[in-house]
């Protein structure tokens, strides 16, 4: 048996002629391929088909820096329709609860951790995934990131296993943050005169994902399969796979010269350094707990006295929250766009303490009155979220993508604690109590808005006064 091998080292041609496994595994042991040879060479060919494979990009979509492409309303409307069926798939199981606790054969303590994995995903995907942005080509990201989504999502199609269906909603949360990486991409394509208004295009796109999933989940699961619901989401993943390698223009990496820990540790750095963005994320993080809290103890309120509503019926209540998807983008362009950050957003904390307290103090007795503040609440809300990105956004041009993982951070934990909060108050003092911590958040958010001027370049005063007019015009 070794009389071959010491042969072959005298004369390689003989090392092609070992057929048996135990000559074979002491060849690989014994000797270096050579690079040259027509094996090693077809395999690095197939290597290097593969990856172009991965990597091509229509003709149409390729970055000609003499003549870039333009962001123009179909791009802002791809986004906004990615955004909204992405963004879906984090509350697909929401109105279905009960639903998949009987199906798993689990208590529905254990049927709550499905939201609870997904928003634990979808945290995590911020903070480790979205600041890739900033040194990635986003195209090729984000077709990666939403074929993983659909590939994994088959699984929640067919798995009969709680623990699975767990640990994949989990999985797909991590990998449904594409949107989070099309706003900062926005922020970089669109002049400053017009980003509030594509930025609200978008924005909608993520209200109405919301909407859309909690709708439709309640009204499909009524008269069908919950599964059916899972399957609709799978096409539509797929679906956006194709219309994003399709139509989305291979935009170059804003830095090339920074490592992946590098935009992690200066993500920290930027709260410390940047006035700007600290007031919008405390501002982010106090208006994002009266959302959740709102739209979660809204369930207990319409399911129990007086009203006794079906989950339909409760399904259909979230169209309401239509306003921001509406009239956002003539907001946006004709004030957010136009005038201070300030301005704008003390008009919409207005909304928003006016239609809470429509909602607080009637909605026991009024069905109308909830209406009303999911109208106006979210509505200020949103707009209050594109005038603070506006803003945030031009703290470090080249870092968006930081900046805003940043703010999401901050809005995430207010979501976090706005469910907590909600869900321990109602349950010890009712529905009009809840409605007037929500008040005493947006009184908190006012607080931080007047703290620092919009001139201001300090953490606190009013250096410059107060300008009506945005300086960019």
């Amino acid at each position: 048996m070794l009389e071959p091998i010491q042969n072959a080292e005298k004369d390689p041609e003989l090392i092609p002629h070992l057929s048996t496994p135990v000559d074979i595994e002491i060849q690989r042991d014994t000797t270096i391929p050579d690079p040259h040879t027509p094996t090693t060479k077809h395999t690095r060919e197939k290597r290097a088909r593969l990856i172009h494979a991965l990597l091509w990009t229509p003709p149409w979509c390729r970055w000609d820096e003499q003549n870039p492409p333009k962001f123009g309303l179909p791009l802002n409307f791809l986004f906004a329709f990615a955004g909204t069926f992405t963004v879906a798939n984090l509350y697909y199981s929401h109105p279905i609860l009960d639903k998949l606790a009987q199906f798993f054969h689990v208590s529905q303590e254990r049927a709550s951790l499905i939201p609870t994995c997904s928003q634990a995903g979808y945290a995590a995907g911020i903070i480790f995934l979205c600041p890739l942005g900033d040194i990635v080509r986003r195209r090729h990201f984000i077709v990666l990131l939403t074929f993983i989504t659909a590939t994994l999502w088959i699984g929640l199609c067919i798995t009969n296993s709680f623990n699975v269906f767990l640990c994949l909603n989990f999985l797909t949360s991590v990998t449904t943050v594409t949107p989070q990486i099309m706003l900062p991409l926005v922020g970089d394509l669109v002049p400053p005169a017009r980003r509030a208004t594509a930025l609200s295009i978008v924005s909608s796109g993520l209200v109405l994902g919301l909407l859309f999933a909690r709708l439709l989940s309640g009204i499909i699961s009524a008269y069908s399969s919950w599964r059916n619901i899972y399957w609709l989401a799978l096409g539509l993943q797929y679906l956006i796979v194709i219309l994003i390698w399709t139509f989305m223009p291979d935009y170059p990496s804003v830095n090339t010269d920074v490592s992946y820990s590098k935009i992690l540790v200066t993500i920290a750095t930027y709260f410390i350094s940047s006035p700007v963005l600290i007031q919008a994320t405390l501002m982010g993080f106090f208006l994002s707990a009266t959302f959740t809290s709102f739209w979660t103890t809204l369930t207990f309120l319409l399911s129990g006295t007086p009203y006794y509503f079906s989950t339909v019926r409760i399904s259909l209540f979230a169209l309401a929250g239509l306003t921001p998807i509406i009239l956002g983008p003539f907001y946006s362009r004709f004030v957010i766009d136009k005038y201070t950050q300030h301005f704008s957003i003390c008009i919409a904390l207005t909304l928003m303490v006016t239609g809470i307290c429509i909602g607080a103090y009637t909605g026991t007795f009024f069905v109308a009155g909830p209406a009303f503040q999911a109208a106006f609440q979210d509505f200020g809300l949103q707009m209050t979220q594109i005038a603070n990105r506006t803003a945030i956004f031009r703290v470090a041009p080249k870092a968006r993508s930081r900046v805003n993982t940043a703010y999401m951070i901050g809005v995430f934990c207010g979501q976090l604690m706005g469910t907590a909060v909600g869900n321990r108050v109602y349950g010890e003092s009712g529905w009009v109590l809840t409605g007037s911590v929500n008040i005493v958040f947006v009184g908190v958010a006012y607080l931080i808005l007047l703290a620092r001027g919009p001139l201001e370049t300090g953490w606190v005063g009013w250096k410059g006064g107060f300008p009506i007019r945005r300086v960019e015009l």
